[in-house]
């Protein structure tokens, strides 16, 4: 690892305090940002880090150093951008921060590769949520409202969700008329997979219709198994519209307790303010836009 690339390091060790994650995201092991951080330390005469068994930690001195390390990288952030506009055209990694439902959207961003084939894409998805900028992402499509004046945003098209049963099911074990019958049904549930939580049913009733009981049959944190087990007969899922959409037109799916659902998720891509004028950035988020707002 080259001096740059251990100041690198070292800024990735301060801001996950782990060389193992460090390592991950420069692409090297934790031994090398390790080795890579000790020999700075050497060099500068004064130790950056306290370490124990579950974390690193900034000494004084490191506080100072990464303070300073965080200036460089700015300035050669501000070159790279003096030059990609220099250039005039989308190029280099883009880093895109994506929700778990963001799978979704995989047909919009292929057709955007094939539209700048000179930009790397880079695609992150989770349910954590992350820091935009301290997590070194150049945009992120988010779920739910945002507050952040370091950030622009634009709304794309949002979503809601639906209750679905296969046929069959319905068939079998009846079509609920009240949410207050979901406790004989077999519900098939959306668990996070970051926090472990249920994600609710968005289910209004009157105010003394109280203690409705939301079963979980079965649970996945991942939308995909719980289309599979409804179109499988195996019970009652809450499912984005979209995902839904063609499942229910072909009568595959049949939507219940549709005057019981009130919901609405609004989805927005965010980037730094500071970087806006990045044309990768740019082409991105009109791209997006354009198909999705």
């Amino acid at each position: 690892m080259d001096h740059f690339g251990a100041l690198g390091a070292f800024v990735r060790t301060a801001e996950t305090r782990s060389f193992t994650e460090a390592g991950r995201r420069v692409g090297v092991s934790s031994s090398a940002v390790g080795k890579a951080v000790a020999r700075l330390e050497a060099e500068l005469g004064v130790r950056l880090f306290h370490r124990s068994t579950r974390a690193v930690t900034l000494t004084a001195e490191g506080e100072l150093f990464l303070e300073r390390c965080r200036r460089i990288f700015s300035e050669l952030e501000v070159a790279k951008r003096e030059l990609s506009q220099a250039a005039g055209k989308p190029q280099g990694k883009l880093r895109i921060g994506l929700p778990q439902l963001g799978m979704s959207l995989m047909p919009h961003l292929i057709a955007f590769q094939q539209a700048y084939g000179e930009v790397e894409l880079e695609l992150e998805f989770s349910d954590r949520l992350v820091n935009v900028i301290e997590d070194g992402f150049d945009a992120v499509i988010r779920i739910g409202e945002v507050e952040d004046s370091r950030l622009t945003m634009r709304r794309l098209k949002g979503y809601s969700h639906r209750l679905v049963a296969s046929p069959l099911y319905l068939d079998e074990k009846g079509t609920p008329t009240h949410p207050s019958e979901l406790g004989a049904h077999a519900c098939l549930r959306y668990r996070y997979p970051t926090s472990g939580k249920l994600d609710p049913w968005p289910l209004v009733v009157k105010e003394d219709d109280r203690g409705i009981d939301v079963p979980a049959t079965a649970t996945a944190n991942a939308i995909e198994p719980l289309l599979a087990m409804a179109l499988a007969a195996r019970g009652i899922a809450c499912l984005p519209d979209f995902f839904v959409e063609s499942a229910v037109a072909e009568g595959r799916l049949v939507p219940v307790l549709e005057g019981y659902m009130r919901d609405h998720r609004t989805v927005s891509i965010l980037w730094p303010s500071s970087r806006q004028s990045l044309p990768k950035i740019s082409a991105f988020v009109e791209f997006m836009v354009a198909r999705l707002a």
